[in-house]
């Protein structure tokens, strides 16, 4: 058993300094990085490293979150509260703006996550930000699997595969033309159970949904949909009160839940440990659209 703590606490120690040393480096290349922060556990993960690598000085990036205008509240109260704690400068590209002059249209399956692509990368250019933080990891899904840690994004927000660069021995190039950028992804190495053994170990506080609580939903495609105001069940489609939990945040719209008692987060802890499929996998209906769904989307400038 000693032998197990032992081991988990160094795997942790040495993913917490490699992030921790990507902050940095951003830091000290970049003019004007920014981190995209939702109010989710990765992004919360995300921002309490940028604490850790900069203390007892201030985070020296602002906040940027892409609202759909389709987010669980207690995530957006959760967020504003961790902003409002920490006195940090928070960005919200909200993507209604977006729907109501006309520079996008709502998808006729109600589901706005793909139209997050235009609001971010209009966000980067406006803002002229070099660097944009994302918690993104390896083990979520294939298109993130062979995402590079600094990737760099054309002057268009685009991924390009060719244009990529080898990262031997930890160092990072961050070289890029005026009006392009770099994602930074200092999670990349971190699998889920990575991320609640930090969660615990920390003692981070996360929004109340990624626990098991009660709520009416509706089953869809084997997964848990809520309702609200991006829309509710279909026919044939009944609500119902279960015991359900959240594994991953996004818009309210494709998220789904799991049935779950973990109410604390041992029990999340063992629960995931149990898990053979990610988070995206098992609960996220946009990632389901296609085969590509997600590597289109990174080619497009999403993540």
């Amino acid at each position: 058993m000693t032998l197990a703590v032992d081991r988990k606490t160094a795997n942790l120690d040495a993913l917490e300094s490699e992030a921790i040393h990507i902050f940095r480096e951003v830091a000290g290349e970049f003019d004007r990085p920014v981190i995209l922060f939702s109010g989710g556990k990765d992004s919360t993960v995300l921002l309490h490293l940028a604490l850790k690598a900069f203390w007892p000085a201030p985070v020296p990036f602002a906040l940027l979150h892409v609202d759909t205008g389709h987010n669980f509240p207690e995530v957006i109260e959760f967020r504003d509260r961790v902003v409002a704690k920490y006195g940090l400068r928070l960005l919200v590209a909200h993507v209604q703006d977006w729907i109501d002059d006309g520079r996008l249209t709502e998808r006729p399956d109600g589901t706005r996550n793909p139209l997050q692509t235009m609001p971010l990368l209009d966000t980067i250019t406006e803002q002229k930000f070099d660097a944009v933080f994302g918690g993104g990891r390896r083990d979520e899904e294939r298109a993130r699997a062979k995402e590079r840690i600094f990737s760099l994004r054309n002057a268009f927000g685009q991924w390009e595969p060719k244009r990529q660069r080898p990262e031997l021995w930890n160092l990072y190039n961050g070289r890029h033309r005026p009006g392009e950028h770099v994602r930074v992804f200092p999670l990349s190495n971190w699998t889920e159970l990575d991320v609640w053994n930090y969660i615990a170990r920390e003692k981070i506080e996360l929004p109340d949904i990624y626990y098991a609580h009660e709520r009416e939903v509706y089953l869809r495609d084997g997964m848990w949909l809520a309702e609200g105001p991006w829309g509710g069940p279909r026919d044939g489609e009944t609500l119902e009160r279960r015991t359900i939990r959240y594994r991953t945040v996004g818009d309210g719209s494709c998220t789904g839940a799991i049935d779950s008692d973990a109410r604390t987060i041992e029990e999340v802890i063992a629960e995931v440990a149990a898990s053979r499929l990610t988070e995206r996998g098992a609960t996220r209906a946009d990632d389901r659209l296609s085969e590509a769904a997600m590597e289109d989307r990174k080619r497009e400038g999403y993540f």
